[in-house]
């Protein structure tokens, strides 16, 4: 108990701050010391719960919120500040770091934390408290994230910089990590590009006096240390002249993002990371000639790295159908009307079913690829229905070969029978497709 007699001892000063602002009663007062007792006692148990410690802290944020909502409504003039405007901050701050002692383990408390220094405007603190944070837990790619983003928030962009190079180090599987620090360098781009519109610079007078730029494979960099390594492109952009020039006309052009990119499809081959990617470069705003440049690099590494992967086949053959679909404040019935609408669900029809066709390795892979495409259109209710007869007619011919799938002629039989009748398709499978 001289645990909780001290933690009351160190509130009086604040209590009655608050008392001779008359932003508190008396009467309130007491309840405020009757209620840190009882959470004071809760902590000082052998096995402390993590619970506590947070019900604590909630009851703080609270008295937090009252006491500036009577501040505000009492109007207040300026004064010299007292204790009792920091202090019940203060003391969530130091119930967090009990909180920790406890439960070092616990990332989600350790990003609780964060997310409370980061509300009450504790810059400093937050850089601490997630430098802690990943010294004991180097292998979350969220703590990277979040400090990366502080950073930058701040205007900081080689401190985030460091640190996503540093987290891919320990982390380089993330498709998480490879995402935001792609979205770091797109940020970097348009900044860029802000600062050259504030200076009267056109990329594109630019662009007519500079030697066009070759992509000659190198990428960027992940160094051993804990200081940023800037890319190529950036240091060359640095200097003046027509060095300078090109270098920074190769930034406009996203050649930095494109190293970031193929250096993340070496790291981690998989179609998720192609996929977060490709959502990432289409929904950031940046210029359309970037957007599309970088899509095309996306999309020529996708097909270097995962030449036979049934998803990345899918990403390629549907890469047109998603311009249409992504376009912000889209309407369904203008997207099932255009005439480059329907060519570009031909072409991606035609792609996944010549997939089918060839076989290969991953022909099972390929074939639920293909079945997932024309259910997906299939029973979109705005499609026109002769487009829908189209799909089901290339469904058909495909399985009515003798070396088909039986779940490409299931998936027929779903998509031709009523939705309301659930028979058996083993028996009617056949004089369905004859």
């Amino acid at each position: 108990m001289e645990r909780v007699q001290f933690q009351q001892e160190q509130m009086l000063a604040e209590l009655k701050d608050l008392v001779q602002k008359s932003l508190f009663t008396q009467s309130e007062v007491k309840q405020i010391v009757k209620k840190r007792t009882q959470f004071e006692t809760a902590l000082v148990r052998r096995i402390p719960k993590k619970s506590d410690f947070l019900r604590y802290v909630a009851y703080e944020m609270n008295l937090e919120q009252l006491r500036r909502k009577r501040v505000e409504r009492l109007k207040l003039g300026k004064t010299a500040p007292s204790i009792s405007d920091y202090a019940l901050v203060r003391r969530q701050f130091q119930i967090f770091e009990r909180a920790l002692k406890k439960f070092k383990s616990d990332v989600g408390l350790w990003i609780q934390y964060i997310d409370v220094a980061k509300r009450e405007g504790a810059r400093t603190l937050v850089g601490r408290i997630t430098a802690r944070a990943l010294q004991l837990h180097p292998k979350t790619p969220a703590l990277y994230i979040i400090a990366a983003s502080h950073e930058l928030k701040h205007m900081s962009p080689s401190a985030a910089r460091a640190l996503l190079q540093r987290g891919l180090r320990l982390n380089a599987d993330s498709v998480d990590m490879w995402r935001e620090y792609v979205r770091m360098e797109m940020n970097f781009v348009e900044g860029m590009r802000r600062r050259w519109t504030v200076l009267g610079i056109h990329e594109e007078e630019n662009a007519k006096h500079l030697e066009p730029i070759v992509d000659d494979g190198q990428e960027v960099v992940l160094g051993a240390g804990e200081a940023e390594i800037k890319p190529p492109e950036e240091i060359a952009a640095e200097k003046g002249g027509d060095e300078g020039e090109t270098a920074r006309q190769a930034i406009m052009d996203g050649a930095i993002v494109n190293s970031v990119i193929s250096s993340a499809a070496k790291a981690l081959p998989k179609s998720s990371l192609f996929s977060a990617l490709e959502v990432l470069i289409r929904s950031y705003p940046c210029h359309e000639r970037l957007r599309t440049a970088l899509l095309d690099h996306l999309h020529s590494v996708l097909k270097d790295t995962l030449p036979g992967d049934p998803q990345a086949v899918k990403m390629l053959a549907t890469r047109k159908l998603r311009e249409f679909t992504s376009r912000e404040n889209s309407d369904d019935s203008d997207l099932v009307e255009g005439e480059d609408f329907v060519d570009a669900l031909q072409l991606a029809n035609e792609s996944l079913s010549t997939a089918v066709g060839a076989g290969g390795t991953n022909s099972s892979g390929m074939v639920d690829v293909y079945v997932e495409f024309i259910e997906e259109w299939c029973r979109l209710p705005t499609l026109d229905p002769s487009l829908r007869a189209y799909l089901l007619a290339s469904l058909k011919k495909i399985a009515r070969q003798p070396s088909a799938s039986p779940s490409l002629r299931a998936a027929h039989v779903r998509l031709t029978l009523p939705s309301e009748k659930a028979p058996d398709s083993t028996g009617i499978m056949q004089d369905t497709l004859d």
